[in-house]
C-alpha cells in the first residue's frame, strides 16, 4: 500500500491508466477524468485508477484503526467496476496537497469518527465504480466495432455477449481514459453486486502479519531527535524548578526546550530522552484546583442536578402525569470520566524544514493536523506534507492534535525531524476523557402497566463547546441529549433537561460518545419501569416500540437468539438492551452470573442483533460488534479514571484496569437486513452492552446497578442496599 503519492504525480503517472475522481459540489457529486483535473480548481474525495497491468487502484480518504475501512471501501468501488479483486489496491489518501483534497462529502473535512465512513463514501464511491465500468464498455465496443449494449463486464474484462471476445480492463484503459467521465452512470441492482454483502478477506492483513504495515510509533526519520516530556501532576500547575543542566548532562540529550505542555528533552535515542526527563526532577507548584478529586467532582455533579438547565424535550405535560400517577420510580446514575486507552500511545514524528514540513502520525483529523501545521510553521497547506499511517486505536482520542501541536513545535525547536513518543502514564494521565455524567430519571407507569411519563435530567460536561462550538444550539450539546432526546419509546409524556458542567478534567470523543451514557441510563431505567410495572423486560419494550419495526426486529432477533425465556444454567440470568446510534438498531442480551459472596460479575455471554441497514462486509460488521462488545464490557465492569489533589492518579494498567481475556464472554453476532439507509458500525455495538449486563445483574441478584463501574464492592453495596 502506498501512502505518499500527491495530486500532482498522480495526474502524471495516470497519462497511463484510466483515473476517475469524484468531487462533491454545491449541486452533487461531480465524475472527472485526470485530464479534467489538470484544468479544474476541484479537488476530488476520491480516487480510482485502473492500470494497465489490471491493477485497480482505490485511493481511500479514512484512517484505518482496526474498522476495515482500507477493506470495505475499496469493496464498493471494485463491486460496481466489476473487478477482479485479487488485483485491488489501496493507496492511503494524502492531505498536504490543499485543504480540501479528500474532504469528506459531508463533513466538508478529511476525518474519520462518528461511524461515518461507509454511510458519507458509499454514493460516491459506487458512482466511481460505476463510472469506470460504463467507460470500459464504450472502449470495448469502439475497439470490437460493435455496440456497447452487446458488451458486458465479467471480473475484470469486457465480454462480446455474440462472440465471447474477451477484454481485460488493463488492455482498454488507455481508450477509455479518452472519453468523457458519464455524470449519472447507471448502478448496478442489489442482485447483482459481487462483493457488497460478503464476508471478503481483508486487505491490510497481510501486512500486519508480516510485519510491513507501518503505525506512527514506526515512523522514522534521518537525524530524527526523540522527545520526551515532563508534564505537571495537576491541573494548572506551574514549573518551579527544573534542573536543565542535569538533563544536558546525560549522554545524548540534545536540547531541552520548555513548551506549553511542559519541559521538553530531545535526545538521539528514546532512552537518553526519557533518562533527561528523570534528570530534569521537575518540581510543580500552585495547581489551580487542588481540591479536585471524585469526590468533589460527585458532589458538584450532584449540585448542578439541583440547578435549572435547559430543556431539550418537552413532549405532554410530564410534572401532571407523574403527580397523577401511584406507580413511579426515580433513580440517579452515575458515569465515571474514562481514557481511551489506545493500544498505541500518542506519538507524532515531524520533520520541518525551511520551505516544506512532513508529519508522520496516526490521525482521525488530517484537515487539523494540516491546519495546525500551518499555523505554527507558516508554511503554506500545500507545503505541508500529512502523512497518516495505521493508527493502534482511535476511539475518538486521535481526533485531538495536541500530540501533533508538541511535535511540531519541538521540530521548530530544535530545527531538526523530531519523534515524539508518549509513554503509557502520559497518555492515560494527559488524555481528553469521556465525560463524566449523572443522570435523575424519574418515570411512571399506569394501572395497565404502561409506561407514560419520562423525566430526565443530564449533568455532563460538554464535547462540542470545545471541539465544535459552532454547533452548539440553543446551548445543548448534541451529544450529551443523544439517545434521550430522540428516545424511540412511545411514551405521552417526556422531557429532557440538559445542565452543562465546565471542570478542569478535559473531555473528548470517545467511542459511541453520548450513547454510551445514555444508553446505559435509559436502558437501565426502561428495566426499573418493566418491574415496576410487573412486566417481562422484553415484552415492556416491545410495547413501547409498536411504530418502530426496526428496533422491535432487533429486540425479538437477539431475544430469540439467546433463548430468552428458556432455563439457564443455576445462578445465571439473563439481561436485554438496545439502542439506536448512529444509524444502527443494536439489541443485546447478556448472560450473567454473580458471585454473592465476592460481588463478581462473570458475563457467560453476550447474543447481538444489529440492523445496519445495508451491509458491505458482514465479516468486519461482525468484527466490529465484538470490539464495541469487549470495550463495552471493560468500561462496564472496570475503568474509571482516579482523580486526587488536582490532577489523575491513575497511570497505567495496574490502576486502570482493562478488560482481560479470560474475561471476555462468548459474543454470538446476527445481522438483521432491512434494506434501509446505511448506519454506522464502529461504534453501535457499544451501547447496549453495560445495560444488559447490569439488568441481568438485577435478574440475578435483585441488585439495581446504577453506578459504573460494576466492580465487585459496587455490586455488594448494590445487594445491601
Amino acid at each position: 500500500m502506498k501512502n505518499d503519492i500527491t495530486r500532482r504525480q498522480f495526474v502524471k503517472m495516470s497519462g497511463t491508466g484510466l483515473v476517475i475522481a469524484a468531487a462533491a459540489t454545491s449541486t452533487g457529486f461531480q465524475l472527472l477524468s485526470a485530464a479534467e483535473l489538470e484544468t479544474t480548481g476541484f479537488h476530488p474525495s476520491v480516487w480510482l485508477e485502473v492500470l494497465p497491468d489490471n491493477a485497480v487502484i482505490v485511493t481511500v480518504n479514512k484512517s484505518e484503526m482496526g474498522q476495515g475501512v482500507y477493506t470495505s471501501l475499496p469493496m464498493i468501488v471494485a463491486d460496481e467496476l466489476d473487478a477482479d479483486w485479487k488485483n485491488v489496491r489501496i493507496d492511503v489518501a494524502p492531505a498536504g496537497d490543499a485543504y480540501d483534497a479528500y474532504k469528506d462529502p459531508a463533513w466538508g473535512t478529511q476525518s474519520t469518527g462518528g461511524s461515518s465512513s461507509i454511510r458519507h463514501m458509499y454514493e460516491p464511491l459506487r458512482k466511481a465504480g460505476a463510472a469506470a465500468r460504463e467507460m470500459l464498455l464504450i472502449a470495448a465496443a469502439r475497439t470490437w466495432k460493435v455496440a456497447v449494449k452487446e458488451c458486458a463486464v465479467d471480473l475484470g474484462r469486457v465480454r462480446h455477449i455474440k462472440t465471447n471476445r474477451m477484454l481485460a480492463y488493463g488492455k482498454l484503459v488507455k481508450e477509455a481514459s479518452r472519453l468523457e467521465v458519464p455524470q449519472n452512470p447507471v448502478l448496478k441492482k442489489e442482485s447483482q453486486f459481487r462483493y457488497i454483502g460478503r464476508e471478503i478477506p481483508r486487505l491490510d492483513v497481510h501486512d500486519k502479519v508480516n510485519g510491513l504495515a507501518q503505525f506512527g510509533i514506526d515512523s522514522f526519520v534521518p537525524s530524527m531527535l526523540y522527545a520526551a516530556i515532563a508534564r505537571p501532576p495537576a491541573y494548572g500547575a506551574d514549573l518551579a524548578s527544573a534542573d536543565k543542566d542535569a538533563a544536558r548532562a546525560v549522554a545524548g540529550v540534545q536540547a531541552v526546550v520548555p513548551i506549553h505542555s511542559g519541559m521538553a528533552v530531545c535526545a538521539d535515542t528514546i532512552d537518553a530522552a526519557w533518562k533527561g526527563r528523570d534528570a530534569l526532577k521537575a518540581n510543580w507548584q500552585d495547581p489551580k484546583h487542588p481540591a479536585l478529586s471524585n469526590a468533589s467532582l460527585e458532589k458538584d455533579f450532584a449540585d448542578r442536578m439541583n440547578a435549572n438547565g435547559i430543556i431539550a424535550r418537552n413532549d405532554g405535560n410530564v410534572q401532571d402525569a407523574l403527580n397523577a400517577a401511584s406507580n413511579k420510580i426515580e433513580a440517579t446514575y452515575l458515569l465515571p470520566y474514562l481514557s481511551h486507552a489506545t493500544m498505541e500511545p500518542m506519538n507524532c514524528t515531524v520533520d520541518v524544514r525551511k520551505d516544506s514540513c512532513d508529519i508522520w502520525v496516526p490521525t482521525q483529523n488530517q484537515t487539523g493536523v494540516l491546519a495546525i501545521a500551518a499555523q505554527l510553521t507558516g508554511l503554506k497547506p500545500e507545503q505541508i506534507h500529512v502523512h497518516t499511517t495505521f493508527l493502534g486505536g482511535g476511539f475518538g482520542r486521535r481526533f485531538e492534535r495536541d500530540f501533533v501541536e508538541e511535535a511540531l513545535l519541538l521540530s521548530l525547536s530544535t530545527g531538526k525531524p523530531v519523534k515524539l513518543v508518549w509513554k503509557r502514564e502520559e497518555d492515560i494521565q494527559n488524555d481528553f476523557y469521556r465525560p463524566m455524567n449523572m443522570s435523575r430519571i424519574q418515570g411512571a407507569v399506569d394501572k395497565e402497566g404502561r409506561a407514560v411519563a419520562w423525566s430526565h435530567k443530564i449533568v455532563c460536561p460538554s464535547i462540542f463547546a470545545r471541539v465544535f462550538p459552532q454547533m452548539m444550539k440553543e446551548g445543548i450539546d448534541s451529544a450529551a441529549v443523544e439517545g434521550v432526546r430522540d428516545l424511540e419509546y412511545e411514551i405521552p409524556n417526556v422531557a429532557v433537561e440538559y445542565m452543562r458542567i465546565d471542570t478542569p478534567v478535559p473531555v473528548g470523543f470517545w467511542r459511541s460518545v453520548g450513547s454510551s451514557h445514555n444508553g446505559f441510563t435509559v436502558e437501565s431505567f426502561v428495566d426499573e419501569l418493566s418491574h415496576a410495572a410487573q412486566k417481562d423486560p422484553l415484552e415492556f419494550r416491545l410495547g413501547l416500540l409498536k411504530n418502530h419495526p426496526r428496533a422491535r426486529k432487533v429486540l425479538e432477533v437477539a431475544a430469540e437468539k439467546a433463548g430468552w425465556g428458556k432455563p439457564l444454567a443455576r445462578g445465571q440470568a439473563r439481561g436485554i438492551a438496545y439502542q439506536l446510534s448512529f444509524g444502527s438498531y443494536v439489541a443485546q442480551v447478556a448472560e450473567v452470573s454473580v458471585n454473592k459472596k465476592s460481588g463478581a460479575i462473570t458475563v457467560h455471554k453476550v447474543t447481538c442483533a444489529v440492523d445496519c441497514g445495508s451491509t458491505v462486509n458482514p465479516a468486519i460488521v461482525s468484527a466490529q460488534m465484538m470490539g464495541c462488545i469487549t470495550m463495552g464490557l471493560s468500561a462496564a465492569l472496570k475503568e474509571k479514571i482516579e482523580i486526587a489533589n488536582g490532577g489523575i492518579k491513575s497511570e497505567n494498567f495496574a490502576d486502570y484496569e482493562l478488560l482481560r481475556m479470560e474475561e471476555a464472554p462468548e459474543v454470538d453476532v446476527h445481522i438483521v437486513k432491512s434494506g434501509e439507509q446505511l448506519g454506522g458500525i464502529g461504534e453501535p455495538g457499544l451501547p447496549p452492552v453495560a445495560p444488559a449486563v447490569a439488568n441481568a445483574v438485577f435478574k440475578a441478584t435483585g441488585a439495581r446497578i446504577r453506578q459504573l463501574p460494576m466492580k465487585p464492592e459496587t455490586v455488594l453495596a448494590a445487594m445491601k442496599s
